[in-house]
């Protein structure tokens, strides 16, 4: 005779795995969850943050999320409301209790189960942490990069602060009176709570919901795609599609076709009849990355489609009509070329009718510990998640950053990758590249 226990067995192990994103800033507690779930047959998504748990959500089918009561780059409420609009059939379950009940997953004891683990085994860590013996250890002064400002629900305004010594390695959190970030005007793409990043995204907000075009200007490496995504995602146009077209990726004698497509015989090669990006992105947003490597005599075609919104493909008489929204982005001074006569000046004001800066990085180094969270966890889902020595930390604070946040993800994944087995990047696996050496 089989058992119910083995039966539940059976059942258990036969199933389809499903899989679950956790979104926590803390580490101890995914690893919690993880252990727990993964003995529930779930396959387990980790994010650090808001924008990350998204991405897991975007890149493949997931039934529940797990939500702490913190996230550092995004208000909890306003991100599972978010949620709630973008992912209508999930399950979104906080840790702090305060759940909606109008989506349950079928399977919705197993999460609420691991949950209590992971809290039981929060009670049981916090325990033994009291009664152990603690030596002072040295604390970190203010300017130094392990302190780190940030809105926290429940606390008005708050530090915190990583302790190391002798065996010991902690985070601890004080009150100071300090900017508060308006959480309402938070991105879950936008990682950073300085004033800077604020202004974006509140910019962003604001005219996302408009068909107004809109120029992103920024150094190489900001990260104007990732505010070009947030600009779409938050118009009426989220559901149609997001195109790109980098037109510095593409040679000149090309450019015309790739962007407005052409018949079959435009040109040598042209074997048959190809649908341009504008036409593409019909009722959705076209992202021309690069815009100021736009040939000249294109961009009197591109005014003109941006003036009547009609395009013609290469090789063919008659004319379209497109529903396209527009958003650009360079890192050269377009003002500048319209007086040097490389870029046409009326293209440049019909591009720019809403201008949008992204900061460089060295202009917002309060939120260089965040970034380079962001992207350890992310490194995290390839290879053991690694984390900064404090040395480590002081060095990436030193560099004066000309690559921007690009060459900070590309610095972290050198380091991950040069400190082999152990788990601490240290100081001397923080290398920069000759040429972009602040």
């Amino acid at each position: 005779m089989v058992s119910e226990t083995m039966v539940g067995q059976v059942v258990l192990h036969g199933a389809a795995q499903r899989t679950v994103v956790l979104a926590s800033a803390d580490a101890g507690l995914r690893q919690r969850l993880r252990v727990s779930l993964i003995g529930l047959r779930w396959q387990v998504r980790e994010a650090g943050g808001g924008a990350e748990a998204i991405a897991h959500l975007e890149a493949s089918r997931s039934e529940a999320l797990l939500v702490d009561s913190w996230l550092p780059d995004l208000e909890v409420g306003e991100f599972a409301g978010q949620i709630r609009a973008m992912y209508p059939g999930i399950e979104l379950l906080r840790v702090d209790g305060s759940n909606d009940a109008s989506v349950r997953s079928p399977r919705r004891n197993e999460l609420l189960h691991a949950l209590r683990e992971a809290q039981d085994g929060a009670m049981n860590d916090t325990a033994a942490w009291a009664a152990a013996p603690v030596t002072v250890p040295r604390i970190a002064s203010s300017s130094f990069p392990e302190v780190q400002r940030y809105k926290r629900q429940g606390v008005q305004d708050s530090f915190r602060v990583r302790f190391e010594g002798e065996g010991l390695s902690a985070l601890m959190e004080f009150e100071e009176p300090v900017r508060v970030v308006n959480p309402g005007w938070a991105l879950p793409e936008m990682v950073g709570t300085g004033e800077a990043m604020e202004e974006l995204a509140r910019l962003i907000r604001l005219v996302a919901p408009r068909s107004t075009t809109v120029l992103i200007e920024g150094e190489t490496g900001t990260g104007k795609e990732v505010v070009a995504r947030a600009v779409h995602r938050l118009s009426d146009r989220a559901g149609k599609p997001f195109v790109v077209l980098n037109c510095a990726a593409i040679p000149e004698a090309l450019l015309e076709a790739e962007l407005f497509g052409h018949t079959r015989g435009a040109f040598t090669g042209a074997v048959q009849s190809r649908t341009g990006r504008i036409e593409a992105a019909h009722g959705g947003t076209l992202f021309l990355d690069e815009i100021g490597e736009m040939p000249l005599a294109l961009q009197a075609k591109m005014l003109r489609f941006l003036e009547c919104g009609e395009l013609q493909r290469v090789g063919d008489n008659e004319t379209m009509r497109v529903d396209v929204r527009v958003v650009a982005a360079t890192h050269q001074p377009l003002e500048q070329g319209a007086e040097e006569g490389t870029f046409r000046l009326d293209l440049y004001h019909r591009l720019a009718v809403f201008p949008v800066e992204v900061p460089a990085l060295r202009t917002r180094m309060e939120d260089l510990g965040l970034l380079a969270e962001h992207f350890l966890e992310q490194m995290g889902q390839e290879m053991p998640r690694k984390r900064l020595t404090i040395e480590a930390e002081a060095r990436l604070h030193e560099h004066h950053w000309p690559g921007n946040v690009r060459e900070l993800m590309h610095v972290l994944e050198r380091g991950a990758i040069l400190s082999g087995d152990r788990m601490e990047i240290g100081a001397d696996e923080i290398r920069f590249r000759r040429a972009s050496r602040g």
